[in-house]
């Protein structure tokens, strides 16, 4: 999946086509998480950074369908969801009436104000402090919300973002407490990630720190909280030269890298590294490796269908303090090693041809003579 296939990339888009509603169809397989977490995520407050124009940039109404619902809703009409789901992969589809189905909506609305914050400490650089290398995560998580089987409504976020903000915070007691480095290192814990990377976003349209002048971009979403494994993943691998560099640091620890389990959910395009992406930063976002070295493969892998599917953004997703947190180790290792190359270095990360975000970094290329 690419950024096209997001449900944030369906509703911006059919906003700026000047849709009344958009009404996005959860299938779980493509999206790479079930119901459950739509519900979760979607029956709480929901947030937006302040738009200049919102009835142009956000349609009226924005929600969610499941997909047998769906399918009975089209066969009411007449009409195969099979069908046209195959022939809206082709460029001559067009849009198709779904006769006799009516829909009437009374939303109350209760709109406040309110201030979140992302939170920002640097390690100021020695020689070039105007120079930027930026390792983030996000601090936020879905508050309290619907129960669960048990009655519980708090939202704990253990492993998404718990883990990754302490990641955070310990690299940057590390290498405070190390040479200062010749670039600047910035720590910053985003804010509002759960709701559509919002903290992230809006700092990349109004950064602290020059885009031109940010040399690097590291993101931690989580971290590896079963124990150590044999390897690590690299999620969109190919785009940027920060890829080489992890590979290399890998290798030296013995771990292999092994390619994404699942690309087809889009997980590049699911975090806070993807709106600095989108300016142009070089970004390095990894995951666990799963191939554990209690239980192998299959270990690895049934560890994370049991997150999928009983903890990602529910309540269970709480604090065990049984968890090895071992196999955190090489992800940070990693990230400090190389922060550290990109912070020592006068070199500029670049994009690889034919990334995406290549274009964006290219514009700001005098700013960095």
């Amino acid at each position: 999946m690419t950024y096209y296939g997001r449900w944030t990339y369906k509703y911006e888009e059919l906003a700026r086509q000047g849709a009344a509603g958009v009404i996005v169809i959860h299938e779980t397989v493509p999206a790479g998480y079930g119901w459950a977490t739509v519900r979760n995520s979607n029956t709480i407050p929901t947030f937006d950074v302040v738009l200049a124009d919102p009835a142009k940039q956000r349609a009226p109404l924005e929600g969610w369908v499941q997909k047998p619902v769906a399918e009975e809703l089209f066969r009411r009409a007449g009409l195969d969801f099979a069908a046209l789901k195959a022939q809206a992969k082709t460029k001559a589809f067009r849009p198709v009436t779904l006769k006799g189905a009516a829909m009437s909506v009374d939303v109350g609305v209760k709109a406040e104000r309110i201030v979140s914050d992302n939170v920002i400490g640097k390690l100021p650089g020695a020689k070039r402090p105007d120079e930027v290398v930026l390792i983030g995560s996000h601090w936020d998580h879905l508050g309290r919300g619907a129960p669960d089987a048990d009655g519980d409504g708090i939202y704990n976020g253990a492993l998404d973002n718990a883990a990754g903000t302490a990641g955070l915070i310990e690299l940057a007691r590390v290498m405070a407490a190390g040479p200062r480095p010749e670039r600047t290192v910035v720590f910053a814990a985003w804010t509002v990630e759960e709701k559509g990377l919002l903290g992230s976003e809006y700092y990349a349209q109004n950064p602290i720190y020059p885009v031109a002048k940010t040399a690097a971009g590291f993101n931690m979403d989580g971290l590896a909280l079963n124990g150590p494994a044999r390897d690590i993943t690299i999620v969109g691998a190919g785009k940027s030269e920060m890829d080489e560099g992890a590979v290399r640091l890998a290798r030296s620890m013995g771990l292999v890298v092994s390619p994404e389990s699942n690309p087809e959910v889009g997980t590049f395009y699911r975090s806070d590294h993807f709106p600095l992406a989108k300016v142009g930063i070089p970004v390095l976002y990894m995951n666990a490796g799963q191939d554990l070295v209690n239980g192998g493969r299959a270990a690895g892998e049934a560890a994370y269908k049991a997150y999928i599917d009983d903890r990602y953004h529910q309540p269970n997703d709480e604090f065990d303090p049984n968890t090895d947190l071992s196999g955190a180790l090489p992800e940070l290792n990693i990230i400090r090693t190389l922060a550290l190359e990109v912070a020592n270095s006068s070199r500029w990360p670049e994009w690889k041809a034919g990334a995406e975000f290549k274009a964006a970094r290219d514009r700001t290329a005098a700013e960095r003579r």
